[in-house]
């Protein structure tokens, strides 16, 4: 993982030109959350063929299918919690690791569940490379969640669902946050038509809703792979 002194120059340059675009853009303001995007090496989450693009504002294939998604959703989402340190955060769909990084900078614990046992190995790796202790990891369906360790302050989706699972609005707090990209895939696109959603549960049966714009993610889907 580890780049040249004149890759690191040109990661930290690139780095920095993203912050600023997306701070100019107004779709990320939080200077807490800017910080942790700044501090977390985006490129080496980024396959090899794909690090030239590591700092552009795009999503980019990884592994399996999968995606990293693009900084400004990241960016976006992470805000949309409205963190604190002593947040407990659990992550569905831990993915290249990335977002659970930047999660990690902003709150107290971030437990993340991940389907695809290749990518959680991975992402396991990379956690403990940047010395970051306060993630704790699960191969599962994230469907499910993680209920032994429930409940959680925020909880955050990536990858779309037609609907939240009840599980996982079982296992937010009252008073907590969750974050999802929800929509059905259309027919001829398998990422289809989404929308990121940001609900508050105020009480086991009183939760409001808030579309926050359209999105594309991967399929969230049940059962696990080795």
């Amino acid at each position: 993982m580890a780049a040249s002194a004149a890759q690191s120059d040109g990661y930290r340059q690139q780095k920095a030109q993203l912050i600023l675009e997306l701070r100019r853009g107004g779709a990320v303001t939080d200077d807490a959350v800017l910080e942790a995007m700044e501090k977390t090496p985006r490129e080496i989450f980024v396959p090899e063929t794909f690090r030239r693009h590591a700092y552009e504002n795009l999503a980019l294939p990884i592994a399996l299918g999968q995606t990293i998604s693009q900084p400004q959703v990241v960016g976006m989402m992470t805000q949309a919690l409205a963190l604190d340190r002593r947040c407990k955060v659990l992550e569905i769909g831990t993915g290249s690791g990335y977002q659970a990084v930047i999660l990690s900078y902003l709150c107290r614990r971030v437990y993340t569940v991940e389907r695809w046992k290749p990518l959680m190995r991975e992402a396991e790796a990379i956690f403990r490379d940047l010395d970051r202790p306060n993630i704790h990891t699960r191969f599962g369906d994230g469907g499910e969640g993680w209920p032994e360790q429930a409940p959680f302050d925020r909880i955050m989706l990536t990858a779309a669902a037609e609907s939240v699972p009840s599980a996982l609005f079982d296992q937010l707090a009252d008073g907590g946050i969750l974050i999802a990209p929800i929509g059905r895939p259309l027919d001829d696109d398998p990422l289809g038509a989404q929308v990121l959603c940001r609900y508050v549960k105020h009480a086991a049966d009183d939760i409001t809703s808030e579309d926050m714009g359209g999105v594309r993610f991967v399929p969230l889907r049940a059962g696990t792979e080795s």
